[in-house]
Parts: C-alpha cells; structure tokens; sequence
C-alpha cells in the first residue's frame, strides 16, 4: 500500500471546503467552519495517508486490513454530524441505542453526505448519487427513526428538485428547533 500525505491531505481538504460552501448555503455557516477538523489529528491523517486509494474513504481499506478503523473510531467520536456519535445506553433496552439528532447536525450530515458524494464521484456526480448511496446501505437501520426519515426526505428532495430548492428549504428550517413535519 502506497503512502500518499499530500493526495490525502488535498482530499480532506477539497471536502471539508466543499461542506463548508454546503454549510453556508444551508444557513448554518459558522458551524460549517468547524466541519472536520479532527481529520488532520495524527490518528486520522497518518491513517488516512497510509490507506489513500482517492475514490473512497481509506477508512475501508483500514477496516479491511485490521478488521476495524481506528481513524474511523476517532472520527465519529468528535463529530457529531455522524448519527454513529448519537447513541446512548437504553435502561429500558439495557443496550445502545439510536438517539434523535440535534437538527443543525442533520443539516451539516446532508451537507456531508452531498460534499463526499461530489468529491468522490468528480465529474460523474449528479444529485441523486448521495441518496442511492444512502439507500444502498444499512445507515437507515442504524439511525433514530425520525433521524433517518428527514435525511432520507432532505437527500430525496436533492435528487428530484436539486440543490436550489433543497438548500432553500434547509435555509428556511431553524438549525436550534425541532425537526419540521415531513410529508407522506
């Protein structure tokens, strides 16, 4: 495995700059500017060099050496627009469970998920591509139900009326308040 520090580093960076434009059109700006940055700590950058493939998280590739990723295991413990950093120990399950996002962290998630789907994706990106990444995978399951319903409802809104009105109704939400009604 090749050792890429410079390729990583242009990576991160590229996405961090692409969630924070996402952030600021979303309304929550200020938070944006604070997206990430535990990517450049030793644990997650030396990691993320060592692993660099440029067309997915080196991530996976720690995970499929290991059997785990320490970067990622750091990761979502600092970042709270992860839904992996929202769960908590249930006295009624006695287990972990899924607890309801803070809304202006599903925001910044959208944001997120829309930045890494263009960066990874380059030239072949379109609106839909973070929604079938979704879709495609097992973050609904492991979600809090109203949680997984508004970032599946934000990244539908994405592919079917683009970014215009998509980041016109994020806009329009109150990043502090309570989750809006979803229709259907």
């Amino acid at each position: 495995m090749a050792f890429h520090p410079l390729r990583h580093f242009s990576v991160i960076t590229r996405h961090r700059h692409k969630v924070i434009e996402h952030c600021f059109k979303a309304g929550i700006g200020f938070q944006g500017l604070f997206h990430d940055l535990s990517k450049y700590s030793p644990t997650e950058f030396w990691t993320g060099a060592r692993y660099f493939q440029g067309r997915r998280s080196p991530n996976a590739a720690e995970r499929e050496e290991k059997g785990y990723s320490a970067a990622w295991l750091h990761h979502k413990g600092r970042n709270r627009h992860h839904f992996e950093y929202w769960r908590d120990f249930s006295e009624v399950t006695r287990t972990n469970m899924p607890v309801k996002m803070p809304l202006r962290y599903v925001m910044e998630m959208f944001c997120d998920r829309v930045a890494a789907s263009k960066i990874y994706r380059g030239k072949d990106y379109t609106d839909a591509h973070a929604l079938q990444y979704f879709n495609g995978g097992p973050d609904a399951s492991e979600m809090h139900p109203k949680t997984a319903a508004l970032i599946r409802y934000l990244l539908t809104m994405l592919a079917e009326q683009g970014e215009e009105k998509t980041f016109s109704y994020l806009r329009s939400l109150n990043p502090k308040g309570e989750y809006p009604e979803i229709p259907g």
